[in-house]
Formats: C-alpha cells, structure tokens, sequence
C-alpha cells in the first residue's frame, strides 16, 4: 500500500465557484504511482466547501452561486453570528451544505471521475483568501 499526503494553499478565489482538479493534481503527481486506490480532499475552513460537479460549461458554476445565494441570503434578520460581516453566516451554512471534502478513485494513476466532472472549491466569503487543503491519495 502506498501514502502520500500534501498540504497546499490555492490561489486566492473571488466568491463563487471554481475548477481546481489541476492544481490537485499539479501538487500531487504521486497519484501516477497508484494503479488502485482512493483520493481524499479536504478543506481546512469553515466558509469554503468542496464538491464535484461539471468541468466544462462555466454556466454550472455560476448557477451554483445564484442558487446558493437565493437559498441561503445573506442579513436575514434571525442571525446572530454577524460581527465578520454580511457574507459569514451563510458562508458556514453553505460550507456545511456541500461538505469540507472529496473523495475520487484512482484507477491507473489517474482520477476515475467522469466525463464531465470536476473538482469545485466553492469561496464562500468575499475575500475568503488563500485556502488551505489536504490531498492524500493511497492504495496499491
């Protein structure tokens, strides 16, 4: 069995929705060395989740942040966590919605995702930053 694991900071985002499977892939070539395995993706922030969902049309993307921001708003009157502005609250229920992790099979040393599936780290905040992330891929 193989490990390998990495902690990297992504450029920082705007709000929204974005690709980042290549810089996964970028800051772990190790995967290359797994014929049979998993890769597991976590995110080490609360007001930014993960999720996979379509890779090629930009239109997905910016769907997703209409949709969650009509489904969570932003200064609704019952919230009382405001003090790091109007975007905060609904960042921690987003992040809490989509989750703080992936997890992708690797076949061949490759990411067996599907035909049209990325990788999204969806920035919640806006200006969440930089955000930091944990790759570990393993398997034989």
């Amino acid at each position: 069995m193989k490990y390998f694991q990495k902690e990297i900071q992504l450029q920082p985002y705007t709000r929204g929705f974005h690709l980042v499977t290549d810089a996964v892939l970028y800051a772990l070539p190790e995967i290359k060395e797994i014929n049979l395995g998993q890769l597991h993706v976590f995110i080490k922030h609360t007001s930014a989740s993960l999720t996979l969902n379509e890779n090629a049309d930009s239109t997905v993307r910016q769907d997703f942040e209409s949709h969650f921001n009509t489904m969570v708003p932003e200064n609704a009157r019952y919230y009382k966590h405001t003090y790091e502005g109007s975007d905060d609250m609904p960042a921690h229920i987003k992040a809490s919605l989509l989750g703080a992790s992936v997890q992708i099979p690797i076949t061949n040393g490759r990411l067996n995702l599907g035909t049209w599936q990325g990788i999204y780290l969806c920035e919640h905040r806006n200006r969440g930053g930089g955000r930091i992330v944990v790759i570990t891929a393993f398997g034989i």
